[in-house]
């Protein structure tokens, strides 16, 4: 989450770290597809909840100042409330006017906040930011025989840019190392637990997602879309069957000629109906008298073409 040269988010610096951090810190990209990864990582430490909780609220306490935007993890803070923020203050450059206002960052933002047990933020982190994503930080604290276990589960989700091979194993080390740092703060356990078993979910724990078997694959060819609901092939209508043999048909009887009828005796002909008398022909309307020149409409128009003359314009003609 840095704006220098090195880039947001320098996940490869904490490689340097993690020799120092995975004694206190255990983590795991659990679960991985196109759609997008799941990150879990825990950490015991010998801090009570009660004081662990109080910690992660301070962010700019135990948060690496290499993992910001400003270089500086002192301008973090973390509002626990319930639409709080998880903000970085961006100070004003160099050569900047005193009324300018300074910048800032919303890193996430919280969704549910449960003293001192659990902590749910949702935003993406540095690089993911920039990228059509929805992600949700659960941070839970539970008390153990020595202390407090604290566990880290990032999900990340939606459409990005990045391999999602890479991308999530960048944001695994760099997550191990702010749980690391957080632990080193609290009074880290030398040996970590052994994993345990996926547990049913729980309000202060998620069980573990499994890795999803086989991508989606499209189908392939149109016959795979003409199938009938049932999923089976369509049945075959069955042949029709043949039509069957009609008998022979018996000769037919000798026709009977009968003697011709007599012709009738002709009609006259029809006599030709009269023609009817020619109308005459329409007189012609009479054209209407030609008006008398009016004197007021000359004076109009010549009213009209002096305004066009004085304008600069044609008079029309």
């Amino acid at each position: 989450m840095r704006v220098s040269g090195r880039g947001l988010l320098g996940f490869g610096l904490v490689m340097a770290a993690l020799p120092l951090a995975v004694p206190a810190a255990r983590a795991d990209v659990v679960s991985r597809s196109e759609a997008g990864f799941v990150v879990r990582l825990s950490s015991e430490v010998t801090a009570p909840p009660a004081e662990a909780w109080k910690t992660i609220l301070a962010p700019a306490q135990w948060w690496q100042s290499q993992h910001t935007f400003s270089g500086d993890a002192a301008n973090l803070t973390l509002d626990p409330a319930v639409g709080g923020c998880f903000c970085e203050v961006l100070p004003r450059p160099d050569g900047a006017p005193p009324a300018q206002k300074p910048g800032g960052v919303q890193h996430m933002r919280v969704i549910y906040s449960e003293p001192p047990r659990a902590l749910r933020l949702a935003g993406a982190l540095g690089p993911l930011q920039s990228e059509a994503l929805a992600a949700t930080m659960t941070i839970t604290v539970k008390p153990t025989e020595k202390g407090s276990r604290i566990l880290f589960e990032y999900v990340v989700g939606g459409y990005m840019r990045y391999k999602v091979d890479e991308i999530a194993g960048a944001v695994d080390r760099m997550l191990t190392a702010q749980l690391a740092s957080l632990a080193g703060k609290l009074g880290p356990i030398a040996e970590p637990a052994p994993a345990a078993a996926p547990a049913p979910a729980s309000a202060d724990e998620l069980p573990a997602v499994e890795p999803v078997a086989k991508p989606v694959v499209p189908l392939r060819g149109v016959e795979n879309y003409s199938l009938p609901p049932s999923g089976k092939a369509a049945a075959k209508p069955a042949p029709r069957p043949a039509a069957a043999a009609t008998p022979a048909a018996a000769p037919p009887a000798p026709k009977v000629v009968a003697p011709p009828a007599p012709k009738p005796a002709p009609k006259p002909a029809p006599k030709p109906a009269p023609k009817p008398a020619p109308k005459p022909a329409p007189k012609p309307a009479p054209r209407p008298a030609a008006k008398a020149p009016d004197p007021e409409a000359a004076a109009h128009s010549e009213a009209n073409a002096a305004f066009d003359a004085a304008l600069g314009a044609d008079p029309a003609p």
